[in-house]
């Protein structure tokens, strides 16, 4: 009989263009050899240009789609991308006590707080920042806001270590156990230096840049990425170092895909199996 692989849950919006959002992450728990379930709570409109529009799912289908795969299936870790809206935010906040999911549960809980997209089209309506600070990352077990999202959520404006130190104890003052302040955007450093850290201890994950302009869904990707490693019974700081090697390969086999920015790509895994 067929060992059951452990399950990963992703609450988060679809990319009709497949290189972000749940379709991301689906990929990604599917190239890391964990069952990816899924409660969707938003449908973008959008492509390789960017996006168009969207549509909330309502709250209360978000917690119906939780509730129906923890309760019959299980959850081994949890990831969350767009929201779109401080009820959802709530909704999901409650739900996941409800199911018993979050960093004092046992379960992983990994807090991707998507706030815009790539190309700057907003993904998050604004009463909802607040939201994420006040319901999600206190059940984080790990939050993952590149530099813009820093930015909008604490202020600060991160362009060198220094502040990148600065960026992640603000970002700890609102209750996650982990941050993973990324680098990928200060572009002016030869390398992608990532910052991991509860609080006491802080550690630079150093990865390659690479020049493409391939990058539409990495951040969806790695923070996946980081959820299957947890859902596989990984500790914090060895998933997030799975989660940065597995990024790096999806950013250098990244491919031109329509007129816009093209995705990154985890069918390196598929190739080397």
């Amino acid at each position: 009989m067929t060992e059951t692989p452990r399950t990963a849950l992703t609450i988060a919006g679809s990319d009709s263009g497949g290189g972000a959002g749940i379709q991301a992450d689906l990929r990604t728990f599917f190239a890391c050899g964990v069952h990816g379930l899924v409660s969707l709570t938003a449908v973008t409109v959008q492509n390789s240009l960017g996006v168009q529009g969207f549509t909330e799912i309502p709250a209360e289908v978000v917690a119906a789609q939780i509730k129906a795969v923890a309760q019959d299936m299980g959850v081994n870790a949890a990831k969350t991308g767009m929201l779109a809206t401080a009820e959802i935010i709530r909704t999901v906040a409650k739900t996941l006590d409800e199911v018993h999911i979050g960093r004092d549960t046992g379960v992983p809980f990994v807090v991707d707080p998507v706030a815009a997209s790539m190309t700057g089209h907003a993904l998050l309506r604004e009463e909802a920042l607040e939201a994420i600070r006040t319901e999600l990352f206190p059940r984080a077990t790990l939050i993952t806001p590149n530099l813009d999202e820093v930015k909008l959520l604490t202020g600060v404006s991160v362009s060198d270590k220094e502040s990148q130190y600065a960026a992640a104890r603000a970002l700890l003052e609102f209750g996650s156990t982990w941050v993973l302040v990324k680098g990928g955007h200060m572009y002016d450093d030869p390398h992608c230096v990532d910052l991991l850290s509860d609080g006491r201890e802080f550690v630079e994950l150093s990865g390659h840049r690479y020049d493409t302009e391939n990058t539409h869904g990495g951040g969806d990707t790695m923070a996946s990425a980081i959820t299957a490693a947890l859902a596989k019974g990984a500790t914090v700081p060895d998933a997030v170092a799975q989660g940065k090697e597995f990024i790096e390969r999806c950013v250098a086999e990244g491919y031109a895909l329509g007129a816009g920015v093209g995705p990154v790509s985890p069918f390196w895994r598929l190739k080397e199996s």
